[in-house]
């Protein structure tokens, strides 16, 4: 049995890590664009960005499919330069766990942006510093706890991905299937010793990126 959970483990952790790294990256920019800027769509950007968070993940999965597939609009794009379609691969996997976490890395690190006195800004400005040194030297580091706690959120939502996963990704043993989709296949098939291990360590995982979480945010002093 210990097979059948290494490789969920394994793939679920290397997916959601690279999805991580992209979310804290592009999560950063877009949350900083939305706390300091004022522009015409600015609730566009902020609708789509949290879309995910209330739809269902099949219907997520869907449009990724839509969109991810030969035909689609991105996965024509691949397709064509490469022969190759995403679709059923970890890669799609990735894009699904960094679609349906962005809008916690998002709603977090908007917050924790939005909460840093914009005077210590207008100084760094009177000094001399452009805007990108202003954040990377005061904006973001004043906020690296909302910050931090934003990318332990979308970590955990990654890992925890089912729906929209299994819609891009599919459930191929040994290439896809993650950890939450390893015990519906589990519990689908009767094994239940497999489906109660599998579902006791993605519950660790929770619980410790949930106290992380916690100890950051309760920290959080600005």
């Amino acid at each position: 049995m210990l097979d059948q959970i290494w490789f969920p483990l394994y793939i679920t952790l290397k997916i959601s890590l690279v999805s991580s790294v992209i979310v804290a990256i592009l999560g950063t920019i877009i949350s900083y664009i939305l706390a300091r800027k004022e522009f015409m769509g600015k609730w566009i950007i902020d609708s789509l960005v949290t879309l995910p968070m209330v739809l269902p993940p099949t219907v997520t999965g869907y449009m990724l499919v839509v969109l991810l597939g030969k035909k689609g609009i991105i996965g024509k794009v691949i397709f064509n330069l490469t022969g190759i379609s995403i679709l059923f691969t970890w890669e799609a996997a990735v894009i699904a766990a960094f679609v349906v976490s962005l809008p916690l890395m998002i709603k977090t690190t908007t917050a924790a942006i939005e909460a840093v006195d914009r005077e210590l800004e207008y100084v760094a400005y009177t000094l001399g510093k452009s805007e990108l040194e202003t954040a990377f030297f005061i904006t973001f580091p004043l906020a690296k706890r909302g910050i931090l706690a934003g990318i332990v959120l979308s970590f955990a939502r990654a890992v925890g991905e089912f729906g929209a996963t299994l819609m891009v990704a599919g459930n191929i043993l040994g290439r896809t299937n993650t950890m939450a989709v390893s015990i519906y296949s589990a519990f689908q098939g009767g094994n239940s010793e497999l489906a109660n291990t599998l579902v006791i360590i993605l519950v660790l995982m929770s619980l410790i990126s949930m106290a992380v979480t916690t100890k950051l945010i309760n920290s959080w002093k600005i």
